[in-house]
């Protein structure tokens, strides 16, 4: 890497790579770099703390105020680095593949492990940041920076950014192997499509029957329809709500495909 390119790796990541970047991309960059400026407010923050405790004035809610800076700052940082993939890596190897193996690394590592667990964990939050919300969820200290759930929603829209920032940059990679038409970007994230679309089958069922059952039914009396009971296949355990959601993935992605083929026979 040339001297000139590797300061700006250093000092910019946003701009490497950037003939490469499509709109999506840039996008989360510029949101990116809006949102590092959160950093010199959180070291001010920090420092100003510090001056104050030692002076005998704490202010509860300046250290609140700093974890808010901070989890917002880094979460967004997660897509900036998925983007500019700054992120921490072993390069043993890496380094020395070509073009196209780095790409194939690059479609497995987002597609198959990072973008399945950033839908997981969107999940998780949404429940966590609902029940906050619900509380109206304050500091521990009374002289905290309350409203606490507003950190804990943003923590939830945020996994849906670096989730948009990560099929972004899945799509790019994947550019670089093959026409990535719409069916193909699904068939190649095949896990992460699965998960989506499993969220979109358990959830419509259980609003569905909890919408349409007894008054007298309870949120844990959904959880226990059949529905959601497992079946038998040899030794295995497997959900029906799993079945179900395989059956539709692989239609989704045939109707996907079938719809490619029209629109080019045309």
């Amino acid at each position: 890497m040339e001297p000139t390119e590797e300061l700006i790796k250093l000092s910019d990541p946003g701009e490497v790579g950037r003939e490469e970047h499509t709109p999506a991309d840039r996008l989360v960059v510029w949101v990116s770099n809006i949102f590092a400026w959160l950093f010199p407010i959180l070291m001010i923050a920090i420092c100003s703390q510090v001056v104050l405790r030692s002076s005998g004035m704490n202010q509860a809610w300046l250290d609140d105020f700093q974890w808010w800076l901070y989890g917002a700052a880094v979460l967004v940082g997660i897509a900036y680095a998925v983007t500019t993939n700054s992120h921490v890596r072993v390069d043993i190897f890496y380094d020395n593949f070509d073009e196209r193996k780095k790409a194939r690394t690059e479609v497995f590592a987002l597609a198959w492990l990072f973008l399945p667990f950033i839908i997981l964990a969107w999940d998780v939050t949404f429940h966590y940041a609902y029940s906050s919300v619900l509380a109206n969820e304050g500091s521990d200290s009374p002289n905290g920076l309350h409203n606490l759930w507003i950190l804990k929603v943003f923590m939830n829209v945020a996994f849906l950014f670096i989730a948009f920032a990560t099929w972004a940059a899945y799509v790019r990679n994947l550019e670089k192997l093959t026409d990535a038409v719409f069916w193909k970007q699904l068939f190649w994230a095949f896990p992460s499509v699965m998960f989506i679309i499993n969220l979109t089958v358990y959830y419509s069922i259980w609003w569905y029957l909890w919408l349409t059952g007894p008054e007298d039914m309870v949120q844990r009396d959904v959880g226990r329809a059949e529905i959601f009971d497992e079946y038998e296949i040899g030794p295995y355990d497997i959900e029906y709500t799993i079945m179900i959601t395989i059956v539709v993935t692989l239609l989704v992605i045939l109707l996907a495909r079938g719809s490619a083929r029209r629109s080019s026979a045309k």
